[in-house]
């Protein structure tokens, strides 16, 4: 691959109904065809392919109801509309802060259309933990393996070919300071949500009674709040002891916090400034 920067779909994206409602601070999901989620681990680029991918700098606004930043923006890439969400940097969903709360949350019951987990080339072994933990979420994921430069300089090797069949999901090498690899991601992205690429996430099944119980729990979760998404993640949470996940099942709070990230009328907040084009 080669370090030759590429003009990106987005900058033909200025005229678009999704840079209007930008500058109107009023983003709507409805204004956008799909969704899409940015994770990834603290220091992995994943502002600065935020930044490429919309052209807009970091925003300054909360989630509802917590002091955890929220960025949002919107690209088009082969006449679809795109809403990124960039979610807070963090190294698990197992919500142990309010930053792993407000991401786990967008990715169990906001159910964006897909989910891109940004990792360091340079360090892929910590970063493929948060992976691992949104992959068990869901199907629809492609990993950003990000910083290739850097890791070519430390005379890394990254065989994302490989990588890709082991973690049953598509990898793609990336540099998003300079775009190198970033065409190929919004392709394969594209691809995924069309069902082109088929992903089958490795996931861990456990002992057939750890199976037995996740089914059994998962069944009375879906009874206990019907049509809720992801069951099957909340019961094996259940199960590892997540004080968390159980308070908010036994107080009801559960359903409140899966229509409140369903709602389709979420907006930034009016106190965000809109800081243009890089």
């Amino acid at each position: 691959m080669t370090n030759t920067k590429i003009n990106l779909p987005t900058e033909q994206c200025e005229a678009c109904p999704a840079f209007y409602q930008l500058e109107q601070m009023g983003i709507k999901v409805g204004d956008f065809d799909r969704v899409i989620a940015l994770a990834g681990n603290p220091n992995t680029g994943k502002s600065t392919l935020f930044n490429t991918l919309t052209g807009l700098k970091q925003h300054t606004g909360n989630w509802p109801g917590k002091t955890v930043t929220r960025a949002e923006g919107g690209y088009q890439f082969n006449n679809v509309k795109y809403k990124l969400v960039d979610l807070p940097g963090t190294y698990s969903l197992l919500s142990a802060s309010q930053d792993e709360e407000v991401a786990r949350d967008f990715i169990l019951f906001g159910q964006p259309d897909c989910t891109i987990v940004v990792t360091d080339a340079t360090a892929l072994e910590r970063n493929l933990n948060l992976a691992m933990q949104v992959m068990e979420i869901t199907d629809h994921v492609v990993v950003a393996v990000n910083l290739m430069d850097e890791a070519r300089r430390k005379g890394l090797e990254v065989d994302a070919r490989s990588l890709s069949r082991d973690l049953g999901v598509p990898a793609i090498p990336i540099t998003a300071r300079t775009g190198e690899g970033v065409h190929t991601l919004l392709a394969t992205v594209a691809e995924v949500i069309e069902g082109k690429v088929a992903t089958k996430p490795i996931r861990v099944n456990g002992t057939p009674e750890f199976q037995k119980a996740v089914y059994e729990l998962a069944a009375m979760i879906e009874q206990m709040s019907p049509g809720i998404p992801n069951a099957r993640w909340l019961a094996i949470r259940l199960l590892d002891g997540d004080a968390r996940v159980q308070q908010a099942i036994t107080s009801g709070e559960l359903n409140e916090i899966v229509a409140r990230q369903q709602r389709a009328d979420v907006q930034f907040s009016g106190k965000m400034s809109v800081e243009g084009r890089q």
